[in-house]
């Protein structure tokens, strides 16, 4: 395969963005099969050519930070790097074989000098497969903790900046500078990818732009992206000013994962209402439509590193630390919370509902304790600094209610705490509170379970079998919904809170037990392994097809987006259809109305006249038959249409028919026949009544209930109960209820368009004058019957000869046609050729080859 690619893409924006320094392009292009690259300019293009076959299977993975430990060494003064056990991205590769090649694109959490920057790549490549993206600390602060913590992060976790002190607000700067970045990372990426083999998979939401800049470069990359944060809803995320351009960023990418069904749900939801896409789930995968590309959605839950837990519980030191706690609260309950220190964490709620706990619960003053492990904070601001003050203050006027020299009811430990010790609080506690207020998945849940369980070699948990273990959860945590045994709280209501910490501390033993049980299993069985090797193998069977269609990228800036469509897809040209025109005898033409000859949002619907003057020209032809097939009523086009006397005209989907202006309206249904008329209009005036924003049509041969201005959601929910509605009273009458385009429309069975343009080629055919050429343009799903009845009919044995045929979709996306037009204004410029054409064929022009040559 060649790939062509544009090298500087800052210009994907439509602003002006900060003038940061570039990449410097020290890292050399990584090739994994035979094949030659050219260097990458700045400013030029460049063709990539690389033979696929004998590479190794290789997972880019791509992130905001790399999974590396960085430090600088006394002596030296050189910079050392160890893997991150704790990372994520490196813990995911335990769902592969050791066949797979993982390679790591992201920043170092560290800032390395410009002159140092080309030693460090190249250590980082040859020593860990790692290729850094190197930010200046300005764009760093305004990527990061600008824009993606003080303003994606909150937002995403239901916080809108409503006052100047309540978040931040929306600032373009900060928005150009993560543009920014995420062009930094695509051009890392770019320098070592091999675009046939490789899988890319993106994490989170600070490189949610970064599958636009990607996919541009190489319309069939293999892309996934994971959020691991919330998504929030649509009437959340639509305060977002740069919202479509992110919506239409993760829409690049072939798959997109979240950890729970909600958010999936919301992201689909904001795709429904603010770009117009529709859903569907197929074979249990759930699929939007984008262009001809399917972009799946993939739900599952991230899981912790079982091998790394129980490595570090089977320490000797977290066993000491373990019996040590357990000595130090002996006769004591032990709850215990562990939340980094933010205004998402709910660290205040939950020291409240401790309060309201010993106050509705004075018997259990003394017996319980509440240890809160704070790890630092991620951001920072007011917002932070006034919860943490909060936290404090609670949690001292708590130990001066209740608690005594030898007993404080909350222990906070606030300083970086050993992973030892905090597995050994994980193994000793009867409890573990979680009641984030929002948050994306929390892992915390997890741990606790899987250091109840303890290992052989940990004896302090071992002898505390059966293994046991009581978890209470917020609702409002992506990892609650996988935890069927834990109690559900709302973290705002304290008082609930508190209940469920009781029932927790007095639950039986044997239910213990049995809930501990449940989860473990779970757990167990889906660990981060499982989670990647899925993901990855969803990842696969979305990226199948990408070679079997052709591909073209469309659009500008930040709405750049690929239209995937079948090879023998192709735009219909005067050039390509005019000399066939001309050689034929006998035609047929079939023209929609809506979206081919007139726009589909025109508030005029009647035609213009340069539209009238087409079709006149091409209806004073005798060799053509032109029809106007539309599903508008009868007396709307014969007054529209009325100076083209010799066009037919197929109204309401071909329930009346008539060929030309003077002859009379023709139709093979009986007009008496209307009792389900009577049946359908209460059952859709209920519908209209109930949905705000809905309509009726009264057509002649059909009633149709429209809700393109009903609420997207709302509306679908009730077409949908209404389709089956309909279709139970109607089970013996004589029609049909069909869902379309924001319609439901109940009409005489076999009413179609296509039915309507078969009668008209059966009657030419009888007529002895069977079309030499058929050719017929539409925009809709309506109109997708009349191409497949036109290339079954034209196949057909009784036509001796068989007819060139064009049919030709209006905007390119995927159809039965095998040729398309852009737009109305393509449709009547090919019109006019061929109109022009037809005039220039007449005997008494002398200019027949002179017009001829200046149509094409």
């Amino acid at each position: 395969m060649v790939s062509r690619s544009c090298a500087n893409f800052l210009d994907l924006s439509s602003w002006d963005l900060l003038d940061f320094p570039q990449t410097p392009r020290t890292l050399p292009r990584v090739m994994t099969v035979p094949g030659i690259i050219t260097d990458v300019d700045g400013d030029t293009t460049s063709e990539v050519t690389s033979t696929s076959g004998g590479s190794r299977e290789r997972k880019i993975i791509v992130a905001n930070m790399l999974p590396l430990q960085s430090k600088r060494d006394a002596e030296t003064g050189k910079w050392c790097f160890n893997w991150d056990e704790d990372s994520l991205q490196l813990q995911l590769r335990d769902g592969f074989s050791s066949e797979t090649e993982f390679l790591y694109v992201g920043s170092l959490n560290v800032d390395i000098e410009t002159n140092e920057q080309e030693e460090v790549s190249q250590k980082l490549l040859e020593e860990f497969n790692c290729v850094a993206t190197f930010l200046s600390q300005e764009l760093q602060e305004m990527f990061y903790l600008g824009f993606c913590k003080h303003q994606l992060w909150p937002l995403f976790h239901y916080m809108l900046p409503m006052f100047p002190d309540h978040g931040d607000r929306f600032d373009r700067r900060l928005w150009q500078a993560y543009v920014s970045a995420n062009k930094i990372f695509s051009d890392r990426v770019m320098e070592v990818i091999n675009p046939e083999d490789d899988y890319v998979w993106i994490q989170d939401y600070h490189l949610m732009v970064l599958p636009t800049f990607l996919r541009k470069r190489f319309n069939r990359i293999k892309l996934g992206f994971f959020l691991h944060s919330p998504f929030p809803s649509s009437e959340i995320y639509r305060t977002l000013p740069v919202r479509d351009e992110i919506l239409r960023g993760l829409l690049n990418c072939d798959l997109i994962g979240f950890h729970t069904f909600d958010y999936a749900r919301h992201f689909l939801s904001c795709c429904s209402r603010m770009l117009g896409l529709d859903y569907e789930s197929k074979r249990g995968h759930i699929g939007l439509d984008y262009f001809g590309r399917t972009v799946y959605i993939k739900i599952l839950p991230v899981g912790v590193h079982m091998g790394r837990l129980e490595s570090v519980l089977s320490l000797d030191s977290t066993a000491a630390k373990t019996k040590e706690i357990q000595e130090q609260f002996k006769g004591k309950k032990l709850v215990l919370g562990i939340d980094d220190m933010d205004i998402f964490k709910g660290i205040s709620l939950k020291l409240i509902a401790m309060e309201h706990l010993f106050e509705t619960y004075w018997h259990l003053k003394g017996k319980v304790v509440l240890v809160q492990i704070v790890n630092p904070a991620r951001s920072s601001g007011k917002d932070v600094e006034e919860a943490k003050r909060e936290t404090y203050e609670t949690a001292r006027r708590i130990n001066e209610r209740y608690g005594t020299s030898d007993y404080k009811p909350i222990v906070l430990i606030d300083r970086l705490v050993p992973r030892s010790e905090k597995t050994a609080y994980y193994a000793a506690a009867d409890c573990c509170l979680v009641n984030a207020v929002r948050d994306g998945m929390n892992l915390v849940p997890y741990k606790y379970i899987v250091c109840r369980q303890g290992t052989r070699s940990n004896k302090a948990v071992v002898d505390s079998s059966p293994r046991t273990s009581t978890l209470v959860v917020s609702e409002f945590i992506g990892c609650s919904p996988s935890l069927s045994g834990a109690i559900r709280v709302n973290p705002w209501d304290v008082d609930a809170v508190a209940e469920a910490v009781n029932s927790a501390l007095k639950m039986s033993e044997t239910e213990k037990q049995l809930r501990h049980e449940k989860h473990y299993h779970y757990i167990s069985t889906h660990d981060v392994g499982y989670w990647a090797k899925s993901f990855m193998q969803d990842l696969e069977r979305a990226c199948r097809d990408h070679y079997s269609k052709r591909c073209w990228g469309i659009g500008f800036g930040l709405g750049f987006r690929v239209l995937s469509l079948s090879p023998s897809f192709r735009k219909l040209s005067v050039e390509h259809i005019v000399p066939v025109y001309r050689k034929t005898q006998r035609r047929a033409i079939f023209l929609d109305y809506d979206g081919t000859l007139v726009p589909e949002s025109s508030i005029v619907q009647d035609p213009s006249n340069e539209v009238v003057s087409v079709l006149k020209a091409l209806c004073e032809d005798p060799n053509n038959t032109v029809f106007i097939v539309s599903g508008r009523g009868r007396e709307s086009l014969s007054n529209w249409l009325s100076p083209c006397e010799n066009l037919g005209i197929a109204a309401e989907h071909g329930y009346f028919i008539r060929w030309k202006s003077k002859d009379e309206w023709e139709t093979c249904y009986s007009p008496t026949d209307t009792e389900w008329r009577s049946m359908v209009e209460p059952v859709m005036r209920s519908y209209m009544e109930a949905t705000d924003g809905t309509s009726i049509e009264f057509k002649e041969s059909a009633l149709v209930w429209h809700h393109q201005d009903a609420d997207p959601d709302f509306g679908s929910c009730q077409a949908k109960e209404m389709l089956d509605h309909l279709e139970s009273v109607l089970a013996n009458e004589p029609v049909v209820v069909k869902r379309g385009q924001h319609i439901v429309e109940v009409k005489p069975q076999g009413v179609s368009k296509g039915l309507a343009a078969e009668k008209v080629i059966r009657e030419m055919v009888e007529r002895g004058e069977p079309p030499e050429m058929v050719m017929c343009i539409g925009d809709d799903r309506s109109d997708e019957d009349m191409f497949e009845s036109i290339l079954s009919t034209v196949t057909n044995p009784e036509l001796l000869v068989q007819p060139e045929v064009f049919a030709c979709t209006v905007g390119r996306k995927p159809s039965k046609a095998k040729y398309f037009l852009d737009d109305e204004a393509d449709v009547l410029k090919l019109l006019r050729g061929l109109g022009d054409s037809s005039s220039s064929l007449k005997p008494s022009s002398s200019h027949t080859q002179v017009a001829f040559e200046s149509i094409v």
